[in-house]
């Protein structure tokens, strides 16, 4: 009998006739396991997965940037430059290798301090390797590990040479609370004819739908005081007497701060494509 033509009674005569409904088996049974459980589980092996750090191109330095000046080259074309001082370090402290750490890095120590500005597990570190206290420790993580040993000195003239380009990282500027037009270029709005809104952020979002303010808007907030790296700046000048070291632009944080200096990436030069 076609649904269509069935009625009423005939309906419920089947569901007298037919036998009982199974509700244990249907309800209270135990849940199969189905496509979806396999995706979370996938999913959640892939949150857990750790990202490793980026090699180097290079070898590289730790620096202080003692401020800028003008450079003038041989054709009278003025050039601003950072100079960038080297004090005592820069010196081999450990060499990592996948055998003993997981993978393969130099750490390099740098700038000379007193014994008591160090814990004692900084001065236990860098007893055993038989090297004076050092502030900064910093690894380099390289494809090769030939040629380092503990103790060995990092000359800059050695590394670099005029006209190459480097990687130079530091802590910029702390600029404390900042706007909206400051922290992010945003344009101000007219300062006359009647209108209120003159530097303030404006529209941040729609109201009812979706009701909230989306993470990562651009507002006002807290500036400047954060890692930054500036790429491909070039090396004018390497003067071995002053130990310094002229570098094209500018660099991050203000005189005294410490920089980490490295050879610039270039992908399929210094650095595999994969």
């Amino acid at each position: 009998m076609p649904i269509s033509t069935l009625s009423l009674p005939s309906i419920g005569y089947c569901c007298r006739n037919s036998p009982p409904f199974p509700l244990k088996s249907a309800f209270f049974s135990k849940p199969i396991k189905t496509d979806v459980s396999f995706a979370l589980k996938t999913s959640q092996k892939r949150s857990t997965r750790v990202v490793s750090m980026s090699t180097e191109a290079g070898i590289g330095v730790m620096g202080t940037k003692l401020g800028m000046m003008s450079y003038f080259e041989t054709d009278a074309k003025v050039v601003p430059v950072t100079v960038v001082g080297f004090r005592e370090g820069n010196i081999v402290t450990q060499v990592k290798t996948e055998a003993t750490d997981g993978y393969n890095a130099v750490q390099v120590g740098y700038r000379r301090v007193r014994d008591r500005k160090l814990t004692k597990p900084e001065l236990g570190h860098l007893e055993k390797a038989g090297l004076i206290p050092m502030r900064h420790l910093q690894e380099f993580r390289l494809q090769s590990l030939d040629g380092f040993e503990v103790g060995q000195r990092l000359a800059v003239e050695e590394i670099f040479k005029e006209g190459d380009l480097v990687d130079v990282s530091g802590t910029s500027i702390g600029k404390g609370f900042q706007g909206g037009i400051k922290r992010h270029n945003f344009k101000r709005g007219l300062m006359t004819h009647g209108s209120k809104s003159h530097r303030a952020l404006g529209s941040i979002g729609a109201g009812t739908t979706p009701g909230r303010v989306y993470k990562g808007k651009k507002m006002p907030g807290r500036m400047g005081g954060n890692k930054t790296k500036i790429r491909k700046l070039k090396i004018v000048k390497i003067d071995n007497e002053l130990n310094v070291v002229m570098i094209k632009g500018a660099v991050p944080g203000k005189p005294g701060n410490l920089l980490r200096i490295t050879p610039a990436k270039i992908v399929g030069k210094n650095i595999p494509k994969n």
